[in-house]
């Protein structure tokens, strides 16, 4: 069951390579639009975690058992992210994250043809709309 929260505590741990070193992070969320979006439609940004950016580019969103970079999502108009599944954000980051609390940020919006362009965010934008923004939690635990 998923959390009314975009950010989601469950699931939020490290990743490992083959040989058991840490090699990144993920971050689980849901879209807060009710609708869904084709994932041509995601307009993926930044994650931070403890003031730590990390860029579009560092990021893989994995929806649906599928890993999409942000250029891939870009191009995939045949599939789609509903509002009842969680979309797994793999960040790299080598040595993962330290034990203990974490404040996480995660932003990202959804295009919308009825939406004029000037009316999608920008990076310096921090509002948060039905169509996406920026999320923060705080005190994730990582064990």
């Amino acid at each position: 069951m998923l959390e009314q929260e975009v950010i989601q505590y469950r699931g939020f741990h490290n990743l490992f390579d083959e040989e058991g070193n840490a090699v990144g992070f993920q971050v689980c969320v849901r879209s807060d639009y009710y609708r869904g979006v084709w994932l041509s439609q995601l307009r993926p940004g930044r994650v931070i975690v403890d003031g730590e950016l990390f860029p579009w580019n560092t990021i893989v969103w994995n929806i649906n058992g599928v890993d999409y970079t942000t250029d891939e999502l870009a191009v995939c108009s045949d599939k789609f992210w509903r509002n009842s599944d969680v979309a797994i954000l793999k960040v790299k980051k080598p040595g993962g994250l330290a034990q203990g609390f974490h404040d996480v940020t995660v932003r990202f919006f959804a295009s919308a043809s009825y939406l004029s362009p000037s009316s999608e965010m920008d990076d310096s934008s921090e509002r948060t709309t039905f169509y996406g923004g920026t999320y923060t939690r705080n005190h994730m635990v990582i064990v």
